[in-house]
């Protein structure tokens, strides 16, 4: 049996009804974002934030570090580890399938992340067989694009995406490529863009995600 990723997890306070599951970006691990799950105070849901395994990156001169899949370059797109990336989102669905074999159905959960914690977020939420109740993508863009519009499953998935003006990693014309891309698959998507924001999150930001959640998987 194959283990499920390993996981900082910020329990509910109340009962709990509803799970959203947070991918960090390179570099970093789950414990990172754990202070941005307990910010957005929402007692009925249970964070889970898994860590990604130790791999070399190619873009960072196959130094290991904390990586979802390999990355050969962030401006170009033209080369991507889709091996990588279909297999870091299998491990994602295991985790989600483990919440709905524990008694949260998928309509309970939300899928998001952060840089390249987004990216898998938005693929595995596009392709995975059930429908969640959102996806979240900070600071990112959609991975194997010409995949995911082959084989996109969910076409009416809600999505909240937010990206920094200011951005000097993923600058925000990927994002808003990202945007266009899904709002012409006809998807369901709010765009953020937040004044003088560089690669983080911000505290608007932190409200504009917690009002989705209480949209989408409310106490």
């Amino acid at each position: 049996m194959t283990s499920l990723l390993r996981s900082i997890t910020v329990p509910a306070t109340s009962t709990h009804t509803a799970t959203v599951v947070i991918l960090h970006g390179l570099g970093d691990t789950g414990r990172g974002w754990a202070p941005f799950c307990k910010e957005l105070s929402l007692p009925h849901i249970k964070f889970i934030c898994p860590h990604a395994p130790i791999a070399p990156v190619t873009l960072n001169g196959g130094f290991r570090m904390p990586s979802w899949y390999d990355l050969y370059d962030l401006e170009d797109h033209s080369r991507e580890d889709e091996a990588g990336v279909i297999a870091a989102s299998e491990s994602v669905k295991r985790l989600i399938d483990a919440e709905i074999d524990a008694g949260i159905p998928a309509n309970r959960i939300v899928l998001g992340g952060f840089s390249q914690g987004g990216a898998l977020a938005l693929y595995t939420g596009l392709t995975y067989q059930k429908r969640l109740a959102g996806i979240v993508a900070m600071s990112t863009y959609l991975p194997l694009r010409a995949l995911v519009q082959k084989t996109i499953v969910q076409k009416d998935i809600p999505i909240f995406q937010a990206h920094g003006d200011c951005d000097t990693v993923l600058p925000i014309s990927l994002g808003r490529m990202s945007h266009e891309i899904l709002g012409d698959l006809g998807l369901p998507i709010t765009f953020k863009e937040y004044d003088g924001m560089m690669h983080s999150a911000c505290t608007q930001e932190v409200l504009d995600v917690r009002q989705f959640l209480q949209s989408h998987i409310p106490a």
